[in-house]
């Protein structure tokens, strides 16, 4: 994989490698792939999904993730560097089963991580292993957050609760 600044930036913007040394980073590199789409490609579609288990994180450009969750629809925009997608299936494996559909807005360079790629390290650095998941588990956290955030507003407005609007 060709390093470049954007790749560089997109990682520390990501949840991943908040606690990470560049030496850390250094490691984990290797282990990541790119691929560039074009404006109205699909990454993945339900059923036709060959990035099991991978780790998406975009690099730059912008792409749109929709999927049914629990029968409700949810769509969720990346647009900046170090956004990320596919957390589910990434930390889930065939535990959690979402299709999502997960199209290409913007032409977009993005960063890949297997999971199986990530274990690899383990027996050998599992510091590594352990902030990569922990910084999932602060991003998931983090949307939760924002959603509940949203829905408590959303609730507010319509419901003139507190007096607030």
């Amino acid at each position: 994989m060709i390093v470049n600044e954007s790749i560089i930036h997109a990682l520390h913007q990501s949840a991943l490698v908040s606690e990470f040394r560049e030496s850390e980073i250094g490691i984990l590199l290797p282990l990541l792939s790119t691929r560039h789409y074009r404006r109205g490609e699909f990454i993945a579609r339900p059923g036709t999904c060959d990035l099991t288990d991978a780790l998406l994180i975009l690099v730059e450009g912008r792409v749109e993730v929709s999927a049914m969750v629990e029968e409700e629809p949810m769509v969720m925009h990346l647009k900046d560097p170090g956004d990320i997608a596919r957390v589910i299936s990434f930390v889930g494996s065939n535990m959690m089963k979402i299709d999502a559909t997960i199209e290409v807005i913007e032409d977009c360079t993005v960063l890949l991580l297997e999971r199986e790629k990530l274990e690899t390290l383990l027996d050998t650095h599992p510091v590594i292993v352990y902030n990569v998941m922990r910084g999932l588990v602060r991003f998931a956290h983090s949307l939760a957050r924002h959603k509940s955030a949203e829905t408590q507003e959303l609730s507010n407005y319509f419901y003139r609760i507190n007096g607030r609007f």
